[in-house]
């Protein structure tokens, strides 16, 4: 029983490193969760509670990191309050669209929002513009955490 919970740990921290590129997988979730799996069929031995909290806050940063990406990549270029709420709830409809809706989302939103506020077209676009970079930032900075935490992980399991 213990080698199948190591493979489906194992899936779990592949298919989050996966994810935290791919927008349709919860990547970093996945991968705290396949290290906490370890950390429970090993009886917490090489694992305790010090190195799982702060391999979760690190965790719980990359996933505060996903959500505020695109509004920060819209503010840095001074985008309007109407932009960064567009981003926002482009972030947030663009979800129940799949992968076109997730990096479509953020953009259409900032876009939408910036020509709300006023802003001409050329304007807009640049921020629309922005926001996509702010999320392509943010997924890099997301795949960097994950394997952060996946490189904890080994240190933990090799000293404890």
């Amino acid at each position: 029983m213990d080698i199948a919970l190591y493979a489906l740990a194992a899936l779990l921290i592949v298919g989050g490193l996966a994810g935290s590129v791919l927008p349709a997988l919860p990547g970093i979730p996945m991968v705290f969760g396949g290290i906490w799996l370890v950390a429970a069929v090993d009886q917490y031995r090489h694992l305790g509670l010090w190195w799982l909290l702060g391999i979760g806050a690190l965790g719980s940063l990359g996933v505060i990191v996903d959500f505020v990406a695109a509004s920060l990549g819209a503010r840095r270029v001074g985008a309007s309050p109407g932009a960064l709420w567009g981003a926002g709830a482009g972030t947030l409809l663009g979800m129940f669209f799949g992968i076109p809706g997730l990096l479509l989302g953020p953009f259409a939103g900032a876009l939408l929002g910036e020509l709300a506020s006023g802003a001409s077209a050329l304007r807009s676009a640049h921020v629309g513009v922005a926001t996509w970079l702010g999320l392509l930032f943010g997924a890099l900075l997301k795949l960097v955490i994950s394997f952060v935490m996946v490189g904890l992980f080994g240190v933990a399991m090799l000293v404890g």
